[in-house]
């Protein structure tokens, strides 16, 4: 059994696959690869440091992969405000995967916070 309780777990899923949608909407061009690259390696890595903090042998460990999956919510949300601000892709899922990247930091954010004051 996993640490977390909730849909977190489900939630960094869905939101690896609205990345990858977006992500096949960036331009095929030298400046749309790397943006992609980034985008979509931020995006996707989040929910598999979620998935491996809910299995951590320990809790400090458990605070690391936390701590990693804020980092890279951050990352990506910063990324693809960046796209948005440059006219690489736009519209609504982008609007609402920025969003959803600033809530999960949050979360994330709040779960080390936890962590890291039961651990001592």
């Amino acid at each position: 059994m996993g640490r977390f309780q909730g849909d977190l777990l489900e939630r960094t899923f869905q939101f690896a696959i609205q990345i990858v949608r977006i992500v096949d909407r960036l331009p095929n061009d030298a400046k749309g690869w790397v943006f992609a690259k980034q985008v979509l390696r931020s995006g996707t890595s989040l929910g598999t440091n979620v998935r491996e903090a809910d299995q951590a042998p320990s809790e400090a460990d458990f605070a690391h992969k936390c701590s990693i999956a804020r980092k890279e919510a951050a990352e990506t949300q910063y990324w693809l405000e960046l796209c948005r601000a440059v006219d690489l892709v736009g519209g609504v899922d982008v609007d609402q995967a920025i969003q959803e990247a600033d809530e999960l930091t949050r979360i994330l954010a709040s779960i080390v916070k936890t962590a890291q004051r039961n651990k001592y």
